[in-house]
């Protein structure tokens, strides 16, 4: 059975995806530890895999040497207006959203080249358009982007995907309307699951078939 390893996978997306690939895939759950990563790998007979992408020395600990999927799901968001964002957010949304995924990809960039491995990083419609009051998690996404870009054209041989969701119904999403001063309610965002299936459905492309980039909204 083929290996995925998922970031962030105690959170809603991320627990959504491992539930969408579990079917054929043996799966390595990274992130900090809490108890709903322990719960997500009970449920799912899955392994845990301590990992905090703002410590580059938890990064550099990873050992896997067998990996076929590597989903670059983990990331964090701090609203605020530019005028008055702290820079160390600034620093604290890169160190997350790009250095360690910078980092752990390559670490893990061996064993992805050994298998011809597919790397899947969620992304956000932030990545294409940047949102009003999250410039500094827009500006992490569009430099994510980009180094989606770089892997796909240094490594032929891995495929190399970029998922740009619209709105997902998460707690990240309900702190993001509580900044806009709106009433979050789920039912007006994209389901964690739907955009779990999108990428279990890019993981089973076909070899001859390259997907380099999803966008899918809330209908």
């Amino acid at each position: 059975m083929a290996t995925a390893l998922i970031t962030g996978a105690g959170g809603g997306l991320g627990s959504a995806i491992a539930d969408a690939l579990a079917p054929t895939h043996r799966l390595l759950l990274a992130g900090r530890p809490s108890k709903r990563l322990d719960d997500v790998c009970d449920r799912l007979g899955a392994t845990a895999l301590p990992l905090d992408l703002a410590d580059i020395s938890s990064v550099e600990a990873v050992d896997v040497d067998e990996l076929d999927v590597l989903v670059h799901n983990a990331g964090v968001a701090y609203p605020d207006q530019l005028a008055e964002s702290r820079i160390e957010d600034w620093r604290t949304t890169f160190d997350v959203n790009v250095i360690g995924v910078v980092a752990l990809t390559q670490v893990l960039l061996p064993a992805l080249q050994r298998a011809k491995g597919q790397v899947i990083f969620v992304n956000s419609g932030a990545g294409l358009n940047v949102l009003a009051g999250m410039a500094s998690y827009s500006a992490s996404k569009f430099a994510l982007r980009a180094f989606a870009d770089s892997l796909r054209a240094e490594e032929p041989a891995l495929r190399v995907t970029s998922v740009h969701p619209g709105r997902i119904a998460t707690t990240m999403q309900r702190r993001l309307v509580e900044f806009e001063g709106g009433k979050y309610d789920p039912k007006h965002f994209l389901r964690p699951e739907t955009v779990a299936q999108a990428i279990a459905d890019i993981v089973a492309t076909p070899r001859d078939g390259h997907v380099h980039e999803l966008v899918i909204r809330h209908h």
